[in-house]
């Protein structure tokens, strides 16, 4: 346990924290728990299946009690993950949210039907951006150098292991989120019909 604030590598002990942190965070950086009831459904699609199939890579905001306030965590290599989110991950939540049938009725049918599609995360324009990221703080932890301290952490982490380049995508609507990736030396990446997102990479070669 650490005494005081700082980074540490993710333990298995935080998933319940990476999922409140993820929900209290999914709604264009908000509290997101009015949109989806089911607590565990925005971390079953964005937090949990990267420290299942890829926990080397997470990394937390310890408060110093043990207790994580923010988390990054991602892949190394896009394709691959798509590939093991599919085979291995998703048969162990698609009986709690099977694909819905039909257009969505609501948000929850939304991102169930992101879940079921695994795919979409690859794309031509991203394949020079091979690893991505996911980045959440809690609103009192942010804006105090926890978020570019994680971003440092994890950028070392994929150089370690000789990845070049990583990228994310974000709302559009999200412009505080925009700015903290611009001071961080993100850039945008062209796709086709991105719909509301933005796509935004760097190399991880640059120090912060």
């Amino acid at each position: 346990m650490t005494l005081r604030p700082g980074i540490r590598e993710y333990h298995p002990a935080d998933r319940a924290a990476l999922a409140d942190i993820c929900v209290r965070t999914a709604d264009n950086g908000g509290d997101s728990r009015h949109l989806y009831p089911d607590p565990e459904l925005m971390p079953s699609i964005f937090a949990a299946p990267y420290t299942y199939l890829e926990p080397g890579l997470a990394f937390v905001i310890d408060d110093g009690t043990g207790r994580a306030v923010g988390y990054i965590l991602g892949t190394a290599d896009t394709p691959r993950f798509v590939t093991e989110f599919r085979t291995r991950w998703l048969p162990l939540v698609q009986d709690r949210y099977p694909r819905p049938d039909g257009a969505p009725r609501g948000p929850s049918d939304e991102m169930i039907a992101l879940l079921h599609n695994p795919e979409r995360m690859i794309l031509p324009e991203l394949a020079g951006h091979p690893a991505h990221l996911h980045i959440d703080l809690l609103p009192e932890w942010q804006r105090r150098g926890y978020g570019r301290a994680l971003m440092r952490t994890f950028l070392a982490a994929l150089r370690a292991k000789g990845v070049g380049r990583v990228h994310l995508s974000m709302l559009t609507a999200n412009t505080p989120a925009r700015a903290f990736y611009d001071r961080l030396g993100f850039t945008g990446i062209r796709v086709p019909d991105p719909g509301p997102v933005t796509y935004l990479g760097r190399g991880t070669e640059a120090d912060l």
